[in-house]
């Protein structure tokens, strides 16, 4: 056994707070919670604090909804209406609150801290997957059948724990970077314009669900955020308080509003959302050639920007007018026939409130800026008319925006109302009541149409007109984002910022950052990188986790193989997982963040490993349980209740984790794999799955290989194990890889038992076809008995000119072959060997060894082991390498013994792990057994290393060691950063001259990069300090070399030596000098040291400079 080596101004209400982030970015942050005792008062008082409570009420709101989905599934009884339109408004409200976040808060936090916000908005991408998945499952055709109520409970299960994952890891890095990088003020604006971005009619629904979901105190705690948040005007808060009591975009917007108010309304069968959908895409297009024009810069002319731009809208123009002239011959003849005045009032009324109000306060000045003052005023009459009471402030707040849009000192609304409401709001909180006549309000919808056709936008509108702001009678409040510089402005599809529960779910692929989410993850050229094999890991994770979710429906069947089978399963899959995400946390993201322009990328990523794994820890607790209970299992009810309600719970844990890691995977592969090709070269990738492979040990790789190769194609596995070959060149890999597979063949049918895909005997030739040594001279020891003198020695030769052989493996065999003739003669005389293993007596060895006599502790002087071990070569028993080495002429190949003797009962039996004679009763012949290099120990912790195919002293790869893929040797986990000399190792010790890679005694690493024994260290640091090899320094020379100074300095030449000059070569720093005459010391003047050689001595120089 060989031994590894070892070695803007805050308002005064206390601040904005701030979180302390480590300074690479990648480090954890305090979770903010609001129930938690010590947060500090500035965090306590940060405007971003609101987003807690929003959390909480979805939260609450997740727990409520998955316990009805549970009583659902194991009550037949419960009716699924009630969840149905719990499904549809927890839908509507997490929908708008993420289209929130991705308008305002992500597009923000993009601007200050890079490389945060697209993980979680491609998460809220995600989680909108799974809504759909869910709702696909309620309008199926299932809801007859046994299944459907479990699985119902499952995908709502999932649901819950993605989302409340999601918004775990926004409290953890998001809010705190939100506190930490913005300003008070700047954190109450993006408040404000996260509330302004959802549409008027859901904050009528939002404000009151939250304020029901928390507790009193809470409510006050909001309600006191919510003042600091909201501009200081009484109408604009009278609204926020009245919705929380419970009481591009203008075309899209429209289109809405008749597809979910008007259309519906008219006629259920009429539709237009074909012609809207398209007018949606070319909108698209021509934001997309707007951002690749900015993208060009100077490599766009003017004249071809200008060309392009008018060809685009003057399409879209024609399809919009070929689409109101349908609309104004389809709809509104029959709106005008069968509603009357009083409902088509409410239908515009409604159809102005899908709007947010952000987006109202550009629309109405626009809206009525285009109208006469006759067709403004019957515009906000009906208006007015057609609101609520409980919507005065509200409707008042419109009329004064849309009053805006008029360059006339007048109040249009005092016109139509007999007052001025905003005025008489402002006076007092009742407003105006006043009675006025009806007017056909589908004047102002066609109205609007003309609008949509002139060339003024809402934004040019309102820019127009603001000069006339401050002489405007109506002085109603704005909502104060005209000044916005945080880089909200987002183009996000708007289409999806008004949600009904009751349609389909819309799209949501948010283009606010305009990110390449649509980049191949393949490499269209087939050279394939090295990086896409720690990709292809996803494939077979992917696999599992289906297994996972499909079968645990069948484990209410309460079969124990089945169940057994599962928990097996289930923690391979486990094992592999943690070696992957490990290995991703460790090697991969640090790599990633070590780049200047990436950092904080993978943080989000290491959050979801930490959560992944409580979620494993969690199923593997409910899995031990189910098992008990199916131990206990009788035949009354309630074994029965328990066993199924545990399963049923399990069932939906095992969807929870494939859904969680699914999206994890996702969207790794969509943001973090096209960096490699763009941040990292090819010699980079290989030595990233270099070090990646290098903390895998043995064991893993055993299960790992054939888990992945199960689900790739044979071209795949060959270019995996190309790149991995190619990565692991330099070491033992392929020689460990083959013996395994010639090892692992017989016992392929017990590998099978836990997954019948994975069959470790059928890959044996095609992993040993892909061995470049598998073509080179191998003689049997037949082959060599039949060769003469002169055969035998041009074999000598080829092996010895064979350039694709390794030397170590070229000596072994240049040794064997040389010794040959001796080893055939000594296997011509089968039958005697077999007349002595039947009498055994007189066999060399036959008797027990002792480590310690006194306590009759088997073993050796070198081991301690229960079992000898019976020689290839000489077919002797000894009781390890050494002792037969030692007294015997040739050396032991111990990868070739067969045979052992236990030394319990001095029965001779194949080798192995345990003793076979009944008598014994499977005593083990030692804690730690190889069976590669048929090694025992009983006493010190060993692993075997598949790079360097030998055991060795240490807990493991990756535990407390790694192997270096260019040094070929197993080092400790700390020297991670050493100084690599390829194939180091494979060298002889300078000083005792013994073979390093293979020696059992400790290793130590120079600085320079090359190797000695530590004793043989020890020694020679006495006399020396340089390397015998490079004659560099062997540690901090700093005190001696001021020492030396110090006699320097104290010494007086000799009047003829003074002048002279010695020129210098600096073992050190590898640079020429000169230096005083000395007869043994010689300082370098570049670097200081004195490990330095002369190389000329001049007889006189009375200038000597360094």
């Amino acid at each position: 056994m060989a031994t590894p080596l070892t070695g803007l101004q805050h308002r005064d209400v206390g601040g904005g707070g701030v979180a302390v982030m480590a300074a690479s970015g990648g480090g954890a942050v305090n979770q903010m919670d609001p129930s938690s005792s010590n947060q500090s008062s500035k965090k306590q008082s940060s405007p971003i604090h609101i987003f807690l409570f929003f959390h909480k009420a979805i939260r609450s709101e997740l727990d409520a909804l998955h316990r009805s989905a549970i009583a659902f599934a194991t009550n037949s009884h419960v009716e699924i209406e009630p969840l149905l339109k719990r499904y549809h408004f927890l839908r509507s409200i997490y929908k708008h609150h993420c289209n929130a976040e991705d308008e305002v808060i992500f597009p923000a936090l993009d601007i200050r801290v890079k490389n945060v916000a697209r993980t979680y908005s491609l998460e809220h991408e995600g989680e909108s997957v799974i809504f759909d998945q869910l709702f696909t499952l309620l309008d199926s055709d299932m809801q007859n059948e046994e299944s459907f109520r479990r699985e119902l409970a499952s995908c709502t299960g999932a649901l819950q724990t993605s989302i409340n994952q999601h918004m775990s890891k926004e409290e953890e890095q998001v809010f705190p970077l939100l506190v930490e990088k913005f300003s008070f003020e700047e954190q109450a604006s993006l408040v404000w314009q996260f509330l302004c971005s959802i549409p008027v009619n859901m904050m009528a629904e939002f404000l009151p669900w939250l304020s029901a979901s928390v507790s009193s105190d809470e409510r006050h705690e909001m309600r006191n955020s919510l003042c600091k948040v909201i501009p200081e005007e009484k109408l604009l808060q009278q609204i926020i308080f009245t919705w929380m009591d419970g009481a591009n975009e203008v075309c899209i917007f429209h289109s809405i509003a008749e597809d979910k108010v008007i259309f519906p309304a008219v006629d259920a069968e009429l539709s237009f959302a074909q012609e809207h959908a398209e007018e949606e895409s070319e909108f698209d297009k021509f934001r997309c050639l707007i951002e690749s024009i900015e993208n060009d810069g100077a490599n766009s002319s003017s004249s071809e920007f200008c060309s392009k731009l008018c060809s685009h809208a003057d399409h879209i123009m024609s399809i919009i007018e070929k689409h109101f002239k349908n609309e104004e011959l389809q709809v509104l003849p029959l709106a005008r026939k069968h509603f009357t005045p009083k409902r088509q009032r409410e239908l515009l009324y409604q159809s102005l409130c899908v709007m947010p109000l952000r987006v109202i306060e550009c629309v109405l000045p626009w809206l009525v800026g285009s109208l006469t003052e006759e067709e403004s005023k019957s515009f906000l009459h009906n208006m007015h008319m057609a609101a609520p009471p409980s919507d005065i402030a509200l409707v008042t707040l419109f009329s004064g925006w849309a009053c805006k849009g008029r360059p006339r000192e007048i109040c249009l609304s005092s016109g139509t109302t007999g007052c001025c409401p905003a005025r008489a709001f402002l006076e007092s909180s009742n407003g105006c009541n006043p009675s006025c006549c009806a007017y056909n309000d589908m004047t102002s919808e066609e109205s609007g149409r003309s609008n949509k056709r002139s060339n003024t936008t809402p934004h040019q509108e309102t820019k127009n007109h603001g000069s006339t702001r401050s002489k405007q009678s109506c002085c109603v409040p704005g909502l104060g984002m005209e000044n916005n510089n945080l880089g909200t402005s987002s183009s996000k599809s708007l289409r999806s910022l008004s949600f009904n529960p009751s349609s389909s779910t819309p799209s949501f692929s948010s283009s606010v950052f305009n990110w390449e989410t649509g980049i191949s993850l393949i490499d269209t050229e087939g050279n394939g990188r090295p990086i896409d094999t720690i990709f292809k890991f996803h494939k077979a994770i992917r696999k599992d986790l289906e297994f996972l979710d499909v079968e645990s429906g069948k484990l209410n069947e309460t079969n124990e193989s089945f169940l057994h089978q599962f928990n097996g399963r289930f923690r391979l899959l486990w094992g592999l997982y943690r070696a992957h995400s490990n290995a991703e946390d460790d090697i991969v993201f640090p790599a990633l963040e070590s780049k200047e322009t990436l950092h904080n990328v993978s943080h989000s990523y290491t959050l979801d490993h930490k959560q992944e794994e409580k979620l494993f820890e969690d199923i593997s607790t409910s899995l031990f349980e189910l098992c008990e209970l199916h131990e206990n299992l009788d035949t009354c009810d309630d074994s029965f209740r328990n066993y199924n309600e545990l399963a049923t719970k399990v069932q939906g844990m095992c969807k929870s984790i494939r859904v969680t890691l699914d999206q994890h995977i996702l969207r790794e592969e969509l943001e973090l794999w096209p960096l490699f090709d763009r941040h990292f070269s090819v010699e980079e990738q290989d030595k990233l799955v270099g070090r990646i492979i290098g903390t895998t040990g043995a064991e893993v790789l055993q299960s790992m290989l054939p888990w992945v190769t199960s689900v790739l194609t044979q071209e795949e596995q060959n270019k995996m194990m190309d790149t991995w070959k190619q990565a692991t060149k330099n070491t033992m890999f392929t020689e460990w890889l083959n013996e395994w597979w010639e090892g692992s063949s017989p016992s392929s049918e017990e590998a099978s038992q836990t997954d019948a895909n994975v069959s470790q005997g059928g890959d044996v030739h095609e992993h040993e076809a892909l061995d470049p040594n598998d073509y080179t001279f191998k003689p049997g020891w037949k082959d060599i008995f039949r060769m003469n003198q002169n055969e035998l020695e041009s074999e000598i030769r080829k092996v010895s000119r064979d350039p694709t052989l390794d030397p170590r493996r070229k000596d072994y065999l240049i040794q064997n072959l040389m010794t040959s003739r001796w080893i055939a003669a000594q296997q011509k005389l089968p039958q005697g060997r077999k007349g002595e293993t039947s009498d055994s007596e007189g066999l060399h060895g036959f008797s027990p060894s002792f480590r310690d006599t006194e306590k009759q502790i088997f073993g050796c002087e070198h081991y301690k082991r229960n079992c000898k071990l019976r020689a290839a070569c000489c077919q002797k028993l000894f009781t390890c390498r050494f002792c037969h080495d030692n007294v015997s002429d040739h050396t032991m190949d111990r990868k070739a013994t067969t045979e052992m003797m236990c030394m319990n009962c001095l029965k001779i039996q194949p080798v192995g792990p345990n003793c076979s004679t009944p008598s014994c009763n499977g005593l083990s012949m030692a804690k730690y057994y190889c069976s590669y290099c048929k090694f025992f120990d009983d006493e010190r912790t060993v692993y075997h290393c598949p790079f360097c195919n030998l055991c060795r002293l240490g807990k493991g790869l990756g535990v407390d060691f790694f192997h270096c893929m260019t040094c070929n040797y197993c080092l400790g986990i700390k020297l991670v950063d050493h100084k690599c000399r390829e194939k180091g190792l494979e060298t002889n010790c300078p000083i005792c001259c013994d073979f390093l890679f293979t020696s059992s005694a400790a290793v130590r690493a120079l600085p320079c990069g090359h190797f000695m024994h530590s004793a043989c260290f020890q020694a020679y640091a006495c006399t020396h300090y340089i390397c015998p090899i490079c004659s560099k320094s062997m540690g901090d020379m700093s005190v001696y070399f001021g020492m030396l100074d110090a006699l320097m300095a104290s010494e007086e030449l000799p009047e003829e030596y003074r002048n002279r000059c010695q020129d210098i070569l600096c073992n050190d720093c590898d640079k020429k000098g000169n230096a005083p005459f000395h007869w043994l010391y010689h300082k370098c003047g570049r670097c200081g040291s004195y490990n330095t050689r002369v190389i000329k001595v001049d007889p006189i120089a009375p200038n000597c400079l360094n």
